[in-house]
């Protein structure tokens, strides 16, 4: 396997993946069966879950791919379903967000469609290109661009992400 010619990953039947966020890992799912794993990195604070705007770690939890974005400022991406339900139910409880702002986020989730991003809870989470040097990004999860256009053009819209401690 080259960098110029990667290694293409098969058609995948139930994709999923899995971000396991204390090993840097992006692993890729055919249903139960791992086909590839990928080396990530994170926000500049990657302990512990998402929890503000602006405060630079990457949620924990389950979501989904809402949109593909070809002309990410990152090269590629897939955008994540955060803030989720859960995320939506702690926001309400500690006054971050009003009624009707979880309301919002409950029906985007409950219909599969992108949930606010711009509410105090923060938004913008995508899975994207620019590189594993270092952790980067603002709680987002980057690859390496070639590393990146396998999972873009594998990964659905639709399909679920756990992203672990």
């Amino acid at each position: 396997m080259t960098l110029e010619n990667p290694q293409l990953l098969p058609e995948i039947e139930n994709p999923r993946l899995v971000v396991k966020k204390s090993e840097r890992k992006l692993e890729v799912f055919d249903g139960e069966k791992l086909i590839k794993t990928y080396k990530i990195v994170l926000g500049f604070a990657p302990e512990g879950d998402k929890e503000i705007e602006g405060d630079g770690k990457t949620p924990l939890g389950e979501f989904y791919v809402f949109t593909k974005n070809d002309r990410s400022r990152f090269y590629l991406s897939l955008g994540l379903s955060y803030p989720s339900i859960d995320d939506a139910t702690r926001g309400l409880k500690e006054n971050l967000i009003s009624q009707a702002e979880h309301d919002a986020i409950v029906q985007a989730v409950g219909e599969k469609r992108m949930p606010p991003q711009n509410t105090k809870l923060g938004g913008e989470i995508y899975i994207h290109g620019g590189g594993t040097e270092k952790d980067w990004t603002w709680g987002c999860m980057a690859l390496k661009n070639e590393e990146m256009k396998e999972i873009f053009d594998t990964i659905p819209v639709g399909a679920k992400v756990t992203i672990e401690p």
